[in-house]
C-alpha cells in the first residue's frame, strides 16, 4: 500500500516522514526527485534551459530555482511549460520506487503537490500534515530565511487548507509537539499495518 503524505509549505511533511522512517517505513519525496530530475546533465535541465535561456543558470552550470521562480511564479502559461518539462519526468522517477518489491508492507509518497496532480493516482490513501497558517508562515521564514510576504504568496498558489483537509483519509496535526507528533505518527503506523493486513 502507498500513503500519499501532503501538505502545505512548513506543516512538517519531512519531519513526519522520518518518524516513519524510524519505523521501518521507506518513502519518497518527490521535492527530492524535483530537484535530481534538473541537475547538471540531465535531459530535463537542457529543456528547461533551452526554453527560459541560459539565465536561469548558476555559473557553475546548476539550475537556479529562485532565478527560475520568479519567471514562473505569476505567470501562468510559463509555469505550465515548466510543469510539461519535469511533472511526466518526476511521475516516472516516482512509480520505479514505488513499484519496486520493499520488506515493509506500505511505503510512504511525500508531495506538496500530491492533491494538485497526478500523483494522486500512485496512492491508495490520503495523509495530510495540518498547521495552522501563522505556524505554516513562522516556520518557513525561520527555515528559508524569506519575508511573510513571500510565504503568504506561497500560500495562496497552494491548495487551500480546507480543501486538501476534505481530500483527507487521515490527519495529522503538527502544532510543534514532538511528543504529540510521534504518538500520532505510532497511532498511524498500526492503523496501516492493520489494514495491510500486517500484524508489526
Amino acid at each position: 500500500m502507498t500513503i500519499g503524505l501532503t501538505g502545505g509549505i512548513g506543516s512538517g511533511k519531512s519531519t513526519v516522514a522520518r518518524l516513519f522512517e524510524a519505523l521501518g517505513v521507506p518513502w519518497i519525496d518527490a521535492d527530492q526527485v524535483a530537484r535530481d530530475i534538473v541537475r547538471p546533465g540531465e535531459p530535463a535541465l537542457e529543456e528547461i534551459t533551452e526554453r527560459f535561456g541560459a539565465d536561469i543558470l548558476a555559473a557553475d552550470g546548476t539550475l537556479n530555482r529562485r532565478a527560475l521562480r520568479n519567471v514562473v511564479f505569476d505567470d501562468d502559461q510559463r509555469r505550465a511549460e515548466l510543469e510539461a518539462i519535469t511533472h511526466p519526468r518526476i511521475r516516472k522517477r516516482l512509480k520505479t520506487f514505488l513499484e519496486t518489491p520493499k520488506p515493509s508492507p506500505y511505503q510512504l509518497l511525500v508531495s506538496p503537490l500530491l492533491l494538485e496532480t497526478t500523483q494522486k493516482a500512485l496512492v491508495q490513501r490520503i495523509l495530510v500534515v495540518d498547521t495552522p497558517e501563522p505556524l505554516q508562515i513562522a516556520r518557513t521564514t525561520q527555515r528559508d530565511r524569506v519575508d511573510d510576504a513571500h510565504v503568504r504568496r506561497i500560500l495562496e498558489a497552494q491548495m487551500p487548507r480546507t480543501q486538501r483537509l476534505a481530500a483527507a483519509d487521515d490527519v495529522i496535526d503538527n502544532q510543534g509537539d514532538p511528543d504529540a507528533l510521534r504518538a500520532q505518527v505510532n497511532d498511524l503506523h498500526a492503523t496501516y499495518l492493520t489494514l495491510c493486513g500486517a500484524t508489526s
